[in-house]
């Protein structure tokens, strides 16, 4: 889920900036480079706290620098849970896959077959959009979350969102582009998607989730709220920016439903490793529907990212690509993902919207240490790609 940001200067808070390697880590933790951008961005970028963890072949390290929680002063929580925004994606658009491979959806049919009726209005047209499409942000289809007021959100955080408002939003402006003549974000094509799970199931999106993700792989720590408002477990406190240049208001808690299907979901490092880890090992997706997945169109950007169908390749800085996804809703910007040689990285920023431009890199930055900076007398090779 992404939201404009709202670019705001360095906190004005003293937070300490140096790095702390968690007990449990297995792995050696020198990780130089990764030191390095957590310090930055708790330093000059100006987030209250940051968290990474990485898995590859030397075992699990967990490092996280500045605080978990400003009025206390206590450090992000090794273990901790934090919302993961657009993160979300790649498990929704799984389970639409899992239904793909059980011959329960087609890809190339339009999302009129199974939400008949549902898009219509100002070009926007459910008979000629594909569920490929939906699940790639090629289908045309304006992203609702534009359309709703910044301010007016973090005023009411409890309030409850209905996705048939929300897509009534989207439906009311005209469509980007004809479907598959483009790319762009839209939340509301996974808004979609969840609506579409529901309709070919018979149950909630966020329970096919759970059945057939989840509770397969042992993600206890990894949730889809639906209304709770709470973080369980331990947590970070999560922090906006609500203006240029003013202090950061907590906003741990508030009602997610304005995100349902497209950046709901709670999850920790350890969980979105092992799901990365089983997503790009075959352990969630038949070979057919994976490399459908894993198929990518070039999203017009600088920073070279290709989209899949909800999962998105980034290259690394040793070389190769590690493929994931980011996620930013209120209070956290989380990025995660893996390579297929196994190693896997999750970095959380207890900051958004109202983080800087250099938070954003740094957070990406991030992600590329993690995967390519490994500890003293180990290098991280790139080899295999899909």
């Amino acid at each position: 889920m992404r939201y404009v940001r709202v670019v705001g200067g360095a906190l004005a808070l003293a937070v300490a900036a140096g790095v702390a390697a968690s007990p449990r880590a297995t792995a050696a933790t020198e990780r130089p480079g990764l030191r390095q951008v957590l310090q930055r961005l708790t330093g000059e970028d100006g987030a209250p706290g940051a968290f990474a963890e990485v898995e590859d072949r030397t075992g699990r390290a967990v490092l996280t620098s500045g605080v978990g929680d400003l009025k206390t002063g206590a450090p992000i929580p090794g273990d901790g849970r934090f919302r993961i925004g657009s993160m979300t994606k790649p498990y929704v658009a799984t389970v639409v896959l899992q239904l793909v491979g059980e011959h329960r959806v087609a890809l190339d049919a339009p999302i009129e077959r199974y939400l008949p009726g549902l898009v219509r209005g100002n070009g926007n047209d459910g008979r000629e959009i594909t569920v490929r499409e939906m699940l790639q942000h090629t289908s045309g289809l304006p992203d609702y979350l534009i359309y709703l007021s910044f301010p007016d959100l973090i005023a009411h955080p409890y309030a409850h969102y209905d996705r048939s408002a929300l897509l009534s939003l989207a439906l009311g402006h005209p469509a980007l582009f004809r479907p598959g003549k483009g790319w762009s974000y839209s939340n509301t094509d996974y808004l979609l998607a969840g609506l579409l799970i529901e309709k070919v199931t018979g149950h909630p999106y966020g329970e096919e989730i759970r059945r057939r993700i989840l509770t397969p792989l042992g993600l206890r720590a990894t949730s889809v709220p639906g209304d709770r408002t709470t973080i369980p477990g331990p947590h970070a406190r999560g922090y906006v920016r609500p203006d240029n240049g003013t202090p950061v208001v907590e906003m741990t808690e508030f009602n997610p439903s304005v995100a349902a299907g497209s950046g709901d979901m709670i999850s920790s490092g350890a969980d979105m490793s092992r799901f990365f880890d089983a997503l790009l090992h075959g352990r969630l997706l038949r070979p057919a529907q994976l490399r459908e997945m894993m198929t990518t169109r070039a999203t017009g950007g600088a920073d070279g990212r290709a989209y899949g169908l909800g999962l998105e390749s980034r290259s690394l800085p040793c070389g190769g690509v590690y493929w994931g996804h980011g996620g930013d809703i209120f209070g956290f910007e989380t990025l995660g993902g893996a390579t297929v040689d196994g190693r896997r990285a999750t970095v959380m920023v207890n900051l958004d919207p109202g983080g800087t431009d250099a938070q954003d890199a740094d957070a990406t930055a991030a992600i590329g240490a993690a995967l390519c900076d490994g500890p003293a007398g180990y290098s991280a090779s790139s080899t295999g790609r899909f």
